[in-house]
């Protein structure tokens, strides 16, 4: 089948790999523009980008898909179907229609459950029990399209958005080469709409730990939240980053009112409860174990985060 394939990061590049690897005509490669990224924020190509190289595949990276100029380079590919996974772009009407079946999206979610920019990071959140992938037919809506095939997986209690997209990638890429296969069998189905939940952006802000919240809440926050932006408090005024945390049940203080600080971990008192911190980053520091940081930085019971 030929195809185009948009998509940006590691997740995306998972597909693009089992795409190819299935014998598909991958023709043409979007992909974000190179960003500026690690410490010397040099401008990187992004893993789709560098999965498409590595096979020599044709790479095309427009800041926008609505302009006339996009719209004929794409047109002129004469694709089957356009395969997108978390591209970062909108895809316009016109852009919608080239492909003579549709445009299909790799979506990190058991639609019509979190639909939206973070769907991987509001599941923990929201303590789902499972999540997965759905292959949806795209439409002009957020998300909104007939869905073709589903897989699911649990959410392990350990799970963080990083390992857990890990796994979604990998499923994603089976899933989409298993969709292509049968496509000509598979009818969309409608997702309902008053089931929809809706996965928004994460910000900075919303990834400060609020201690008067139950330890369980800020446990999954932690996990939610790794790798980006970091689940983060402060400590003496100077932001402190939280990568590791439990709940501690039955332990009972003022919310942010550190409750023992020793080579185990650091039990901060909660809303409900307590969360033991495992693993740390101080500010312009590596990240290291609760132990490591207090051997540093030594804490004593009644002291308090937050603050």
């Amino acid at each position: 089948m030929r195809l185009i394939f948009a998509g940006t990061p590691p997740f995306a590049a998972a597909a693009l790999d089992a795409l190819a690897d299935a014998g598909h005509d991958i023709a043409l490669v979007l992909t974000q523009p190179d960003r500026p990224a690690g410490r010397g924020l040099k401008r990187a190509p992004s893993a789709v980008k560098q999965a498409a190289a590595a096979r020599g595949l044709a790479v095309y990276q427009p800041e926008s898909l609505k302009s006339a100029e996009a719209q004929q380079r794409l047109a002129g590919v004469g694709a089957d179907v356009m395969v997108v996974a978390a591209y970062g772009l909108m895809l316009p009407q016109a852009v919608l229609d080239l492909p003579r079946q549709g445009c299909l999206n790799i979506h990190a979610s058991l639609l019509p459950r979190w639909r939206g920019a973070a769907p991987i990071q509001r599941a923990i959140l929201a303590g789902d029990a499972e999540t997965g992938i759905t292959i949806m037919q795209m439409d002009a809506g957020l998300d909104t399209g007939p869905m073709l095939l589903k897989a699911a997986i649990a959410i392990a209690p350990d799970d963080t958005t990083r390992s857990l997209t890990d796994k979604l990638a990998g499923l994603g890429a089976a899933t989409i080469v298993t969709a292509l296969s049968r496509l000509d069998t598979l009818s969309g189905e409608p997702q309902d709409a008053a089931q929809a939940t809706y996965a928004a952006k994460i910000t900075k802000d919303e990834a400060r730990l609020d201690w008067t919240r139950p330890a369980d809440v800020l446990a999954r926050a932690v996990r939610a939240f790794d790798p980006m932006p970091g689940a983060y408090t402060t400590l003496d005024g100077a932001p402190l980053k939280i990568w590791q945390a439990d709940v501690v049940d039955g332990a009972a203080g003022s919310p942010g009112e550190i409750l023992v600080a020793d080579a185990a971990g650091i039990v901060v008192a909660c809303g409900q409860d307590a969360l033991r911190i495992r693993a740390v980053q101080p500010a312009g520091g590596r990240r290291m174990d609760a132990g490591a940081f207090l051997a540093g930085h030594p804490l004593a019971p009644g002291a308090r985060l937050g603050a």
